[in-house]
């Protein structure tokens, strides 16, 4: 088995271990425990999650939360001034990031070129340019409304309101369905606070707010954030996984934070996102001296690369070929990993967003 081919990342799910909705309550969740000390599988539920948890650990949850990042539009086929030429096709779009001031990153559905302006009711973008070297569909666009036939960019602080005022919640695209008002809910963690992410830190959906009460009573815990994007989803294109670029998300850990990990004996991440900002964070610069630190994260950890500071994992079960994938086999190894993913198959756990979860200690 190569562990530096992707190929060697793919195995077989049926249809029908996709979660396409959560489970209720959050603690009747299945938990695999993998002790990596004897390599013994327990299998549990997320009501008996504290359980396992060494008492000395620190847990270190992301606080992102979820924009409703999805708008649906019309492009605008005559004049902008004229209501009754708002009839081309329909158009979806998907935010990305902040660029800039009043330039923003997002990924379209249907033909744009530069100049097309869309419709999103009183709101209104521009194309101002293709950036097909990120990926099919991405563009820089502007946004403004009209006032008295006069174009008024949207200030930053407009344009996140009119996401939340008019945004869909983006759930992952191997979830076939609408999105829903419970997913408003659903789809986010109870301690999320500083919105930017795009897709969930799905490990953190399994807590509810009196889980998460008890772990911060019973347990050392702290919060970063790294907004998660959609290059979360995205699988790896090249057969050498070495060769792949990684996706970048903004990230920030606060001087609190900064301070526990640096002096922690063993640290639990909530999640592959916490994992990667725990990792950026020791290999840097303001780790040697417990400082708070914010840039973009874009560490890619595999079996050639594994963690040096995080001790144990809590995680979802991932889609094959991608780097959350890899980013489980970093701790555990790729034999180990598939090992581990059959099992759950075999008894049958629910996987993805929506999914069960797997503890590695």
């Amino acid at each position: 088995m190569n562990i530096l081919s992707l190929s060697s990342y793919n195995y077989t799910l049926p249809k029908e271990c996709i979660a396409t909705e959560p489970i209720t309550p959050k603690e009747a969740a299945k938990l695999l425990v993998f002790n990596r000390k004897d390599c013994s599988i327990t299998h549990s539920t997320f009501r008996n999650f504290a359980n396992f948890l060494p008492k000395d650990t620190l847990l270190v949850f992301n606080n992102t939360k979820v924009l409703p990042a999805r708008i649906y539009g019309k492009k605008i086929l005559q004049n902008l001034k004229n209501d009754s030429n708002l009839c081309g096709a329909k158009i979806e779009a998907l935010f990305h990031k902040e660029i800039s001031e009043n330039r923003y990153l997002m990924q379209f559905k249907g033909r744009l070129k530069a100049g097309s302006i869309i419709s999103f009711g009183s709101v209104y973008a521009r194309i101002l340019g293709n950036l097909a070297n990120i990926g099919i569909g991405f563009k820089e666009a502007e946004f403004f409304i009209l006032k008295e036939n006069k174009e008024i960019p949207l200030s930053r602080d407009a344009f996140f309101a009119f996401l939340e005022h008019s945004g869909h919640i983006p759930l992952p695209p191997y979830i076939k369905r609408d999105d829903t008002q419970a997913d408003k809910q659903d789809y986010q963690s109870v301690f999320a606070k500083h919105l930017g992410a795009i897709a969930a830190p799905t490990a953190s959906l399994h807590f509810s707010k009196e889980a998460y009460k008890y772990l911060k009573e019973h347990f050392s815990t702290t919060e970063i954030t790294l907004h998660t994007g959609a290059g979360t989803f995205l699988g790896v294109n090249t057969e050498n996984i070495l060769e792949h670029k990684m996706h970048t998300e903004s990230f920030f850990i606060p001087q609190d934070s900064a301070k526990k990990m640096k002096v922690a004996s063993h640290i639990t991440a909530i999640g592959t996102t916490a994992a990667r900002t725990i990792e950026t964070y020791a290999r840097s610069e303001a780790f040697k001296e417990g400082k708070a630190l914010s840039g973009e994260c874009d560490l890619f950890l595999h079996p050639q690369n594994p963690p040096k500071a995080t001790s144990a994992l809590l995680t979802n079960f991932h889609l094959p070929k991608t780097t959350l994938l890899m980013l489980v086999a970093s701790f555990i190894g790729l034999e180990q990993t598939l090992k581990l993913y059959q099992e759950a198959i075999a008894k049958n756990y629910r996987f993805y967003s929506y999914g069960d979860g797997m503890l590695i200690l």
